[in-house]
């Protein structure tokens, strides 16, 4: 199965060009559970690593670890299990691994 590993997360710029922490946006690149706006609390964040199940680990997934992975990408998480199964297939698996 793959990883729900690090994730790296960039602020957006203020309109004067600096950060939020005082520092170019290019160097306010974290790990760990930031996303986009400044710690807001909403947003896509994009983990270092792209997912790497196969659609038969999808299948027998337990449902907190679709909800981990679902959450680490800022993705909804809801219904029941079964259609978060078929969005996170949809979303991560290419259309020729279905």
């Amino acid at each position: 199965m793959g990883s729900l590993g690090p994730t790296v997360t960039v602020s957006m710029a203020k309109p004067n060009g600096v950060g939020g922490h005082g520092q170019p946006p290019e160097q306010e690149r974290k790990e760990g559970g930031g996303v986009f706006g400044g710690g807001s609390g909403c947003g896509f964040r994009m983990p270092l690593h792209y997912p790497r199940y196969k659609k038969a680990d999808y299948e027998t997934m337990p449902e907190w670890r679709v909800d981990c992975l679902l959450r680490e990408y800022g993705l909804p998480a809801d219904g029941d299990l079964d259609s978060k199964r078929r969005f996170a297939m949809g979303a991560f698996l290419w259309p020729d691994e279905y």
